[in-house]
């Protein structure tokens, strides 16, 4: 599986929850209710959709 260094986007929704998307990895989309939680839940969405599209073989460009 692959792993490296990926940039994560946090939006603030108008509920107060943050939004992280992970844009190198079409499809990684995740929220937390703090900005904290949202970067832990996609680093753990990005290992996730790294893990499934290995086991499918999709690959990610650099």
């Amino acid at each position: 599986m692959r792993s490296g260094t990926y940039r994560v986007l946090l939006r603030k929704e108008p509920e107060g929850t943050y939004t992280a998307i992970v844009p190198s990895i079409p499809g990684c989309v995740t929220w937390g209710e703090t900005i904290e939680e949202a970067i832990a839940m996609a680093k753990e969405a990005a290992e996730g959709c790294l893990e499934v599209y290995a086991e499918q073989g999709i690959v990610i460009p650099d």
